[in-house]
């Protein structure tokens, strides 16, 4: 079935202007000022006045097979189902493990990104965990990112936290090496997600890497950078050598209240401190276990992330930090692809039909695509996961 989308305002995240769309499959065929069709065959014309298409969206870290918990086995996160990204605009998710590599095994996770594949979703993961020497699927790093499609690099590997295996810079420098070598010999990017927890050192042991070894500071891609400000002037520091960071969009009334800032607020900062708008991204930690500790690292609650508040904190961008609509966009869409080496994240003529309709006023999606497959329509899941129609 072709499908041809009029009268959108279009951003590739880029903006195009008021242009027509046409896909068809799982491939977009044509974006041009005013697209005409006279045939026989069956196709569909989206009158979209008053909306803005733009690429799905990246989430590049949820846990799709639940997180946790840091409470006992009974806070263990629930699994990501299908319509908790969909319904947000979220048509690609980067996996990972957590904390718990133990409960939370990487077979799972290749088993669940592969369910949520056969339903619709763009799904891929990362090998390893929070905790060095790294697990793996197979005998070794190198073969899970070279023979498994679904892992792209290692990580969240946790540094800064309480919680990590407090890596040395030697242990970090050869993660790292064997992720870069196994990605240049598969044709993936061979990231290294990195946790940054809330300890001062913050990203010293990055920067150490970068400066005692040949691993350039690129291959790294922290995360949770919005954890307070000094952090997030390290950021702008990293940027400046060349590197990308991550702003996490799930987060907790007390954590904001004690020096966290929102994604969206600092987005906005490292985009008026000068940094480069292709070197920020948000992600939405979705289904991770969000625990609250008092200042001795004992465990006084806790929350969950969500995959919906990736949107929120676009739209607060947009609204209230006033970040343009280009670059907020950019930050969940064509940032985290490219430095996790996706081919997602941007609309063109023989790209992947990963498209949404935003209101222009709400920025609410309306309606979804995931490789040309409706997922939304409306504002409503019109395709959901296997069991999530079953009620309690």
């Amino acid at each position: 079935m072709f499908t041809l989308i009029k009268g959108a305002q279009v951003y590739a995240p880029k903006h195009l202007g008021k242009v027509d769309v046409l896909f068809a499959g799982t491939k977009v065929l044509a974006i041009e000022s005013n697209i005409t069709l006279d045939s026989n065959l069956h196709f569909d014309t989206i009158n979209a006045q008053g909306m803005i298409l733009t690429p799905g969206f990246v989430d590049s870290l949820v846990h799709i097979t639940g997180g946790g918990g840091e409470a006992g086995f009974a806070s263990r996160t629930p699994e990501m189902q299908l319509s908790d990204a969909s319904t947000s605009g979220i048509t690609t998710v980067v996996a990972a493990l957590g904390t718990d590599s133990s409960s939370r095994s990487l077979h799972n996770l290749i088993a669940k990104a592969k369910g949520l594949k056969e339903e619709g979703l763009n799904v891929f993961c990362h090998s390893g965990s929070y905790h060095l020497p790294v697990t793996t699927l197979t005998d070794s790093l190198t073969n899970d990112i070279m023979y498994i499609d679904e892992f792209i690099g290692v990580g969240e590997v946790a540094i800064a936290d309480h919680r990590s295996s407090q890596p040395t810079m030697q242990q970090l420098a050869e993660v790292a090496s064997q992720s870069r070598v196994a990605g240049m010999l598969s044709g993936k990017a061979g990231t290294v997600s990195i946790h940054i927890g809330p300890s001062k050192e913050g990203l010293d042991l990055l920067f150490e890497v970068a400066d005692k070894t040949d691993i350039p500071i690129k291959q790294f891609y922290p995360t949770h950078m919005n954890r307070n400000s000094d952090l997030v002037m390290q950021g702008i520091k990293f940027c400046k050598q060349g590197g990308v960071i991550d702003f996490t969009t799930s987060t907790t009334d007390h954590d904001l209240a004690h020096g966290e800032l929102a994604a969206a607020e600092a987005l906005a900062f490292c985009l008026s401190h000068g940094v480069n708008d292709t070197q920020l991204t948000m992600s939405s930690d979705g289904h991770a276990s969000l625990p609250i500790f008092n200042e001795e690292n004992e465990l006084i609650g806790m929350d969950i992330g969500k995959e919906s508040s990736l949107l929120d904190a676009f739209i607060q961008a947009v609204q209230i930090f006033n970040v343009s609509i280009e670059q907020a966009l950019m930050s969940i869409t064509s940032n985290p692809a490219k430095v996790l080496g996706l081919n997602k994240g941007t609309l063109k003529a023989g790209g992947d039909a990963d498209i949404i309709l935003i209101d222009e006023k709400s920025f609410i999606p309306q309606e979804v695509w995931s490789n040309g497959k409706h997922l939304v329509s409306k504002q409503q899941a019109i395709s959901k996961g296997m069991f999530e129609h079953i009620s309690r």
